[in-house]
């Protein structure tokens, strides 16, 4: 009985209509960006809200962290790496709310070329689920609110599109390029 139950649930994972899914949460956060674009603030947050509280969104975000991210086998603290359909479900329910996270799990990895070791942190695939649900909601926003010309980190755009956008200043005779790494830059006081 329980083994049908879960071959039950893996049949409804698979039957949920991903497009339609994806089509919806779009929707919102189209109505995000355009208000934010407009300076509707209120609405902005309106908007996330729902977006936040959406089924759908749930569903979305638990699909990116489970199914299409990289780092969809790294276990957190938790330990869970390879997760059912009956236990994606539990995490879309358990996103539900706003819960405070879990501890990460610290793994010390190599730097490139050195001997020395830089800090990983790992969190839970809830927490990873939760991030996801936020940042589709927040994304929105600070999207309308960037300059045409920012590449870094940005959904859509790569270092190809940047150097697209450098060759095309220089061949309009625009003759400075500034690269700046600004990591370990610190300021002192004169």
């Amino acid at each position: 009985m329980r083994n049908q139950s879960q071959s039950r649930r893996a049949f409804v994972w698979k039957q949920i209509p991903w497009a339609k899914v994806q089509r919806k949460v779009f929707k919102l956060q189209k109505r995000i960006f355009q208000a934010a674009k407009s300076g509707q603030n209120a609405k902005v947050r309106r908007w996330q809200r729902l977006l936040v509280k959406s089924y759908y969104a749930r569903l979305l975000a638990v699909r990116r962290v489970t199914q299409d991210n990289q780092g969809k086998k790294t276990a957190g603290v938790d330990g869970m790496r390879a997760i059912s359909p009956r236990q994606r479900f539990e995490i879309v329910e358990s996103i539900k709310g706003n819960f405070k996270a879990k501890p990460l799990r610290r793994v010390w990895i190599p730097k490139p070329g050195r001997d020395e070791k830089r800090p990983l942190g790992i969190p839970t695939i809830q927490d990873r689920a939760r991030q996801a649900l936020v940042k589709s909601a927040l994304e929105p926003e600070w999207e309308s609110r960037f300059e045409s010309t920012s590449y870094g980190f940005r959904p859509g755009r790569s270092a190809h599109d940047a150097i697209t956008r450098i060759y095309q200043g220089i061949n309009k005779s625009e003759y400075y390029v500034l690269d700046a790494d600004i990591a370990k830059c610190s300021y002192r006081e004169p």
